[in-house]
């Protein structure tokens, strides 16, 4: 009935025999949208691209409850950042929350 109810509005024709085939009572444009589950929506875990000078090092899953301070400790410890870092300065660690961490070393 979900499927059919969110078909109705691409294929209306269609998504009415089908709806009055499975004994639906009415019109399917009548009937109330479905909702979703905002519990369904929420992630444990999430990937993570570390970058070094704005170029792509790196992919890791974290914690979705993970601090910006904590990814940005972890980024710097890195196997993959230290190579592209060693001898040089970190000046600066860019955190985009749930995408991305830069750092900028020169």
């Amino acid at each position: 009935n979900i499927f059919l109810q969110l078909l109705a509005p691409l294929a209306p024709h269609i998504s009415e025999e089908l709806w009055e085939k499975l004994d639906n009572k009415g019109v399917i444009s009548n009937a109330s949208w479905p909702q979703y589950d905002k519990a369904a929506l929420k992630r444990d875990e999430m990937e993570i691209v570390i970058q070094v000078n704005g170029k792509t090092r790196d992919k890791t899953s974290v914690s979705s409850s993970i601090t910006n301070e904590e990814l940005e400790k972890m980024a710097v410890e890195l196997q993959s950042v230290k190579k592209w870092t060693e001898g040089k300065i970190i000046r600066k660690i860019i955190v985009v929350p749930g995408r991305l961490i830069n750092v900028v070393a020169g």
